[in-house]
């Protein structure tokens, strides 16, 4: 099925067929996964980490991988559910279902992420939640775009506040922070900005590329997490990095802000005085 808007997506001159192939892969994950949303026999497992994964999940992935080896069979391909030897040269990370536990319980929270990586740096981003009716993507050098329910295309970008306690942030769950023993570091961030949240996963990020908030951190990610959503942040106007400040999608964490408010975030949480 098409997405609306994907038709008109742009693309830049180096990155252009990659995009379209991206968003052709949201295309045929959405097909399975909004076909399983709220399945009356929808099959749930736990993994060993005992996180979720449901038959949408590996359906949808094993026939992204399908395609891929089609079209880049010399590309290397890094998934949540299959797995893989990581992403050297060029590689396409997959999540086919962010927001498992939203979805499934029903919640329409949730979607696949698509990114190429080529040399460690995310080119290409798409994210894509259909029973949101919504899908934001970018391309390195070509900004960031957004479709709506009625099919409208728009390009996007990240808000202007400038003070912390001004900003909107975000984060996915307080249990991580306190698993990571930085639960007091995360609370004087919360209580530095002017309202917090919890919307979590993709959507967080999301919102920042949008300019609808202004901060979103995952205390613990993996890299299909957080690759196509650096794009899209990034892309937007905004700045993405891990913990430490490093411009990463694969160091185990990260945060997303509309960039002026990063350098101030990342000293709360590292327990450091903020910049001047």
């Amino acid at each position: 099925m098409s997405h609306p808007g994907a038709a008109s997506a742009p693309g830049s001159t180096d990155h252009a067929e990659d995009l379209a192939l991206a968003l052709e892969l949201a295309d045929v994950a959405d097909g399975i996964t909004a076909a399983r949303f709220q399945a009356g026999d929808l099959r749930v497992d736990r993994k060993p980490d005992r996180t979720p994964v449901t038959d949408a999940d590996t359906a949808a992935e094993d026939a992204m991988r399908r395609l891929l080896e089609r079209r880049r069979p010399g590309d290397a391909v890094l998934g949540e559910e299959r797995g893989g030897s990581g992403v050297p040269g060029r590689g396409w990370l997959l999540d086919p279902i962010d927001g498992t536990k939203n979805f499934s319980r029903g919640m329409p929270v949730w979607a696949t992420l698509i990114a190429l990586a080529v040399d460690g740096r995310p080119v290409v981003g798409v994210v894509s939640a259909p029973a949101l009716g919504r899908r934001w993507w970018a391309s390195a050098g070509d900004g960031a775009h957004a479709s709506n329910p009625d099919g409208s295309v728009r390009r996007i970008s990240v808000s202007g506040v400038g003070a912390l306690e001004d900003a909107c942030l975000s984060t996915t769950e307080l249990s991580t922070w306190a698993e990571l023993d930085a639960l007091p570091r995360y609370l004087e961030l919360s209580a530095r900005c002017w309202v917090t949240r919890a919307w979590g996963d993709f959507w967080q990020h999301v919102l920042v590329a949008e300019g609808s908030i202004d901060i979103a951190v995952d205390g613990e990610a993996n890299p299909w997490d957080l690759a196509a959503v650096q794009v899209v942040v990034t892309e937007a106007g905004g700045r993405f990095s891990d913990l430490s400040g490093a411009e990463r999608y694969d160091g185990g964490n990260g945060l997303s802000s509309n960039g002026a408010l990063h350098d101030a975030a990342l000293a709360v949480l590292a327990g450091r005085d903020l910049p001047s």
